[in-house]
């Protein structure tokens, strides 16, 4: 247990250039104590103590500010930045590395007891206020953009922005670990710019090597 808990510290320095000391992440990151409560709502839980579960994640929430429902799955160094205003839903699961700020909801869009939230596989990073909802898998190494409203499946190593969700870009190479660092989160739409300049430009070339065509036939049939 204290292993694990030294592992989660030590996350949130690697994660966060604002955390200077091992008592300061301790006593004051909402984030890992969410993550803490969660654990401990999540055992009970698991072990058909619905009550003592849903009450100790009540007591989370209140003290965070960040709801995650005891059914939850969560796996190892999840880091959540800030904070306050995250949800998470009931069957929601989430993998191992992941990083994500405050005001993000993994949501369901059905009422029935089945899965109906998000499965998020490792090394992805949500951005402040995005909307994940539904029973879909976002990718290993996915990026979702701030405020974006994500509501079907995103492929690995992705980056998806808007409402509704969209990919405009995909990595060529996997996610490493230390690419979720905080502030590594990429501008998708400055990417999306420089695709569109690229097509430009060879859209000209091709017009250019058209047009040397065309005035060259018609030096040739001048001639004749």
């Amino acid at each position: 247990m204290f292993a694990r808990m030294r592992e989660d510290i030590q996350s949130v320095f690697e994660r966060d250039p604002a955390a200077r000391s091992a008592f300061e992440v301790l006593f004051c990151y909402p984030g890992l104590h969410a993550v803490w409560f969660h654990r401990v709502a999540h055992w009970f839980w698991t072990r058909n103590c619905h009550f003592a579960g849903r009450l100790i994640s009540h007591l989370g929430r209140f003290f965070t500010g960040i709801e995650i429902h005891p059914g939850a799955t969560i796996g190892r160094r999840f880091f959540i930045d800030h904070g306050m205003g995250v949800v998470i839903g009931e069957t929601a699961e989430i993998g191992d590395n992941v990083t994500m700020y405050h005001g993000v909801t993994l949501g369901g869009v059905s009422l029935e007891k089945v899965k109906r939230h998000p499965t998020i596989e490792d090394n992805v990073v949500i951005g402040s206020g995005a909307k994940v909802l539904g029973p879909f898998t976002v990718g290993k190494g996915s990026k979702i953009g701030s405020n974006s409203v994500v509501v079907k499946e995103v492929p690995a190593h992705a980056t998806v922005v808007g409402i509704p969700g969209r990919i405009v870009m995909m990595a060529d190479t996997p996610l490493e670990k230390a690419d979720v660092e905080h502030g590594k989160l990429p501008d998708p739409e400055a990417k999306a710019i420089s695709c569109l300049f690229d097509q430009i430009r060879e859209l000209e070339r091709k017009l250019n090597a058209l047009t040397a065509e065309h005035e060259a036939l018609k030096k040739r049939l001048s001639a004749t």
